[in-house]
């Protein structure tokens, strides 16, 4: 950390918030009002989840351990932090996105292997391609999918993949004393409320950020007004805007997005939604994408010639915490 100017106050306020919420919940709430404090923790998750997606992206300071620091209690439970940074790094290629094997965090499927599935699982998918299962299937499917390939990494003894899982016992242990020793809740009904819960809120964002378009800037959304939904997700509803300046901080993007609105909404090719009311209402109970990868559907090889990773369960092997590359990123990169 270079200097006091090198601090981002707004994003380390929201930090300071995101725990006071979670810890007051927890503490005051909890012995009068269960239910209610388990839904508040899990709105707190849901923020804590768009804070990791900020500090691997370099904020709110320039040194990444004390930034990894900041956000190491892992209110969401599944993932490494360590894991999510290389993984939605990879994302961000713009060039690659939606990819079914080179984008760890599309949902799509090449046609091959969609084929290969057996129909009680890709009716699971057809019904997660909705916005309703994506919040009731999404995260289940989706940690799954990752814990199978992580399984598969750490026997390969993958670089960097041992350490993340070390550091991330090391936060749930802290985790565990604070949630049973301290709070007194269940692990477990923490596990299904909590962590579950914010990671469901989280599918909001990440049901719609993108789509296949042949042109790499059509494939990422902009929902213009996010409501009280813009603010726990940092405003990446602005998704485009974030995605062509991904070292942007969160509250720049919406000044960045009126003084451009023009030009962000001629360049992602009009895949725009004027609010996520609007994404509810068209899409809860119907299919926004097909599960098959519309540029993949032909062809017989599971596994591409460029040497990208096959997906053992149909769905993203990374999580969708923040946002989205196909070349391999350090673990310790910004």
């Amino acid at each position: 950390m270079k200097d006091s100017k090198s601090l981002e106050w707004p994003t380390l306020a929201m930090l300071a918030l995101c725990y006071c919420l979670w810890l007051v919940s927890g503490l005051a709430l909890y012995p009068a009002w269960p239910v209610l404090a388990l839904c508040v923790m899990a709105v707190a998750a849901a923020l804590h989840s768009s804070l990791q997606h900020e500090a691997l992206h370099g904020h709110p300071t320039r040194n990444a351990g004390i930034n990894e620091l900041l956000v190491a209690l892992p209110l969401t439970v599944f993932y490494p932090f360590r894991r999510f940074k290389q993984l939605h790094l990879r994302h961000h290629d713009d060039e690659r996105l939606t990819d079914p094997y080179d984008d760890p965090e599309s949902w799509y499927r090449a046609a091959a292997d969609h084929g290969r599935m057996n129909a009680p699982l890709r009716f699971l998918l057809a019904v997660n391609n909705t916005l309703a299962g994506r919040l009731l299937l999404g995260p289940a499917l989706m940690v799954t999918a990752f814990m199978v390939a992580e399984a598969g990494r750490l026997w390969r003894g993958e670089r960097g993949v041992r350490q993340a899982w070390l550091n991330h016992l090391a936060g749930l242990a802290v985790l565990l004393y604070i949630v049973k020793g301290v709070m007194g809740i269940d692990p477990l009904l923490y596990v299904v409320t909590v962590a579950y819960g914010g990671l469901a809120i989280i599918a909001i964002r990440t049901y719609c950020e993108h789509r296949w378009e042949n042109d790499p800037d059509g494939r990422t959304v902009i929902v213009e007004h996010g409501g009280i939904f813009g603010l726990l997700f940092l405003y990446n509803n602005l998704h485009f805007v974030h995605h062509k300046l991904p070292r942007a901080p969160w509250y720049a993007l919406p000044k960045l997005y009126r003084a451009g609105r023009a030009d962000w909404l001629r360049r992602n090719g009009g895949y725009v939604f004027p609010d996520y009311w609007t994404i509810f209402r068209a899409f809860a109970f119907r299919a926004k994408e097909p599960v098959v990868h519309p540029a993949w559907r032909t062809g017989e090889a599971v596994v591409p010639a460029n040497g990208g990773s096959f997906h053992p369960v149909g769905v993203p092997t990374g999580p969708q915490i923040g946002c989205n590359a196909a070349v391999p990123a350090k673990p310790d990169q910004d």
